[in-house]
């Protein structure tokens, strides 16, 4: 096998280029927040994922101080609603760089609702949202790394089976490398082996 390698010191690399082109694919959070003036953002983040089991926590990272990182320290809460494969183009415009006086949802047509628990609507389409509250900011770099600690779990009874949200009813999308996006992907079930004896030879 022959490779190239890639220094991180060297100034021609690209490190982000590189990260968001291996590690895929990446869940979206599409990110509602308010800001203290009361106008509403909406934003993809695909640098998300889950931080803590118990308490339920999530985590998303802001390459740059964007409008949704300024609002969630600003209000200390913030929604998570799930991207879904319907709405691939809503979701792809509201990346866009908006003014912070903006509202993207008016602009592109979203419908929000209320949440349960927190002031920041969520998107009435979305399969699924998770109402957060500010756990804590770590700042790295260039990012800053957001955990947010789930309150309440609103999910469409239509995905829902025995309890459980199924992927192929949810149709989450998932970013990739450079504009590329990912579908729901193809499922394979295996038991997890308790021990080694489990183990499928």
């Amino acid at each position: 096998m022959s490779r190239t390698v890639f220094d991180c010191a060297d100034p021609e690399v690209d490190p982000y280029r590189l990260m968001t082109s291996l590690i895929v694919p990446r869940p979206i959070a599409w990110i509602s927040t308010i800001s203290a003036d009361g106008v509403g953002n909406l934003a993809p983040h695909s640098f998300f994922s889950v931080a803590c089991a118990s308490p339920p926590i999530v985590c998303f990272t802001s390459v740059g101080r964007k409008d949704t990182l300024a609002n969630i320290i600003a209000t200390q809460e913030f929604v998570v609603n799930v991207a879904s494969e319907p709405m691939l183009h809503l979701i792809n415009n509201s990346a866009a760089s908006f003014e912070p006086v903006v509202d993207e949802a008016e602009v592109l047509g979203i419908e929000m609702e209320h949440s349960e628990t927190t002031k920041v609507p969520r998107v009435a389409a979305s399969p699924a949202s998770l109402e957060c509250a500010l756990h804590s900011t770590q700042e790295l770099g260039d990012s800053v790394h957001v955990l947010g600690r789930v309150l309440r779990f609103s999910i469409d009874a239509d995905v829902l089976v025995a309890g459980r949200p199924q992927i192929d009813r949810l149709r989450p999308l998932s970013r990739l490398g450079g504009n590329e996006w990912g579908l729901a992907p193809v499922v394979v079930a295996l038991e997890r082996p308790i021990e080694p004896r489990d183990i499928a030879r």
